[in-house]
């Protein structure tokens, strides 16, 4: 897992996350989300993204965090998995910061043995603190992109 990578540093509430910059396409701020009936809490909607619709999921919500209400510093993170665009809701996008090899841990077993935390998938050493990797793949399960995708097309 110790891998040098360069990631996008965002906050949900005051702790600090990263992805790897190789999988964002582009951060947005929010737009007019059309919410989708019968689906998981955690997915706010949908938008329009230059003619394609775009899921808009909730970090927060899928992390179990308590929910906020969007301001001036919250983002959306898109990214581009299996063939879909998602878009992830972030607090606030911080920087981009490069990890060495030495930087970059896997998450001790006690931690990766909780289901929820599945999508998580190592921990950055900042200055500052430590920060929590994602990992993209695993943040919707296959079967919530797919139930998502035929409800919005």
């Amino acid at each position: 897992m110790a891998k040098a990578m360069q990631v996008i540093v965002f906050k949900l509430g005051n702790e600090k996350y990263g992805v790897e910059i190789s999988q964002v396409r582009e951060i947005i701020r929010p737009a007019q989300i059309t919410r989708i009936p019968n689906t998981p809490d955690f997915i706010e909607g949908v938008i329009n993204l230059r003619g394609q619709i775009t899921t808009i999921i909730n970090l927060r919500k899928r992390f179990g965090l308590e929910n906020k209400p969007i301001d001036n510093d919250t983002r959306i993170i898109v990214v581009e998995h299996n063939n879909s665009v998602i878009g992830m809701m972030v607090d606030s996008v911080s920087e981009v910061k490069y990890l060495s090899e030495r930087e970059v841990e896997s998450l001790p077993p006690i931690v990766t043995s909780r289901n929820e935390s599945s999508f998580l998938k190592g921990v950055g050493k900042l200055p500052d603190g430590l920060m929590v990797l994602i990992d993209l793949n695993k943040v919707l399960r296959e079967e919530e992109i797919s139930s998502v995708a035929h409800t919005s097309a």
